[in-house]
């Protein structure tokens, strides 16, 4: 390792460098340890989520075809055309061991909502239409803010194992490589300094005798 200088205060240097690089490795560690549970976690909830929404998407289906035997399709076509339009969304980010994940929440406009559905025919079967869809409008944004999340953090987990593989088995050992050729060259040092020292002393040695 000829780019290291085998001096005592180097030693000391990569000898911090390295306990503080095992701390890091530690958190590094504990991390991504805590972000997999959360994959796991949310994997097991957005495929449930999944499957409920594909159940209810096939009921809001049936629920159309059922309103089209009572009241016709063109009275749908007519109470489709008035149908307000979907309540807007808002995203919010909440942080998960550095990994900003998606909060999306719909903003209802009750007022406006109230005054379109005034303007419907009353009907049971396009009240069923009407709640299938809403209910399946919430699993649908539920199933997008989970599959969003698991892709932020399935890149955030690929990131951390990156770091903690380049620590354990690159960073550290260099640094314990490098810490033991200057301790070996310092002792290599000292040995040649204290048979120097030894050959001098018995010189001296014979000078005065």
């Amino acid at each position: 390792m000829p780019n290291i200088n085998p001096t005592r205060m180097n030693l000391i240097q990569l000898k911090r460098r390295v306990a503080v690089a095992r701390k890091g490795y530690d958190i590094l560690k504990r991390k991504r340890e805590v972000l997999v549970i959360e994959f796991l976690r949310l994997l097991k909830q957005s495929k449930e989520s999944r499957s409920a929404l594909n159940e209810l998407i096939q009921q809001s289906y049936k629920t159309v075809t059922i309103a089209s035997t009572y009241v016709g399709n063109f009275e749908l076509e007519d109470v489709a055309m008035h149908v307000p339009e979907a309540d807007p969304v808002h995203i919010k980010v909440k942080n998960i061991m550095g990994v900003r994940i998606p909060e999306i929440n719909r903003h209802r406009r009750q007022q406006a909502a109230h005054m379109s559905h005034s303007m419907l025919p009353s009907s049971l079967a396009v009240d069923d239409i009407s709640d299938s869809f809403t209910k399946a409008t919430e699993f649908v944004i539920n199933v997008a803010q989970r599959e969003q999340s698991l892709k932020r953090l399935v890149v955030e987990i690929d990131k951390t194992k990156r770091r903690v593989n380049a620590l354990d088995y690159r960073v550290i050992p260099n640094m314990r490589k490098q810490s033991k050729y200057i301790r070996l060259r310092l002792e290599e040092m000292d040995r040649d300094t204290f048979s120097a020292l030894k050959h001098v002393k018995k010189r001296l040695q014979k000078a005065h005798s």
